[in-house]
């Protein structure tokens, strides 16, 4: 069973996420200029989350 949002502690709930959704990575795609409108979604480079 997993545990309820009100029971986790505070600490984890601001965690660095290490693995990007993919709107995320192309929009960051897009910022550094690897990805521009009508590129295929899917297939997307790997891409590290900005610090």
């Amino acid at each position: 069973m997993s545990q309820h949002n009100s029971l986790r502690a505070s600490s984890t709930l601001g965690a660095k996420r290490n693995v990007l959704k993919r709107f995320e990575r192309v929009e960051l795609l897009k910022k550094r200029g690897q990805w521009k409108a009508g590129d295929r979604i899917l297939g997307l480079r790997k891409t590290k989350p900005e610090a």
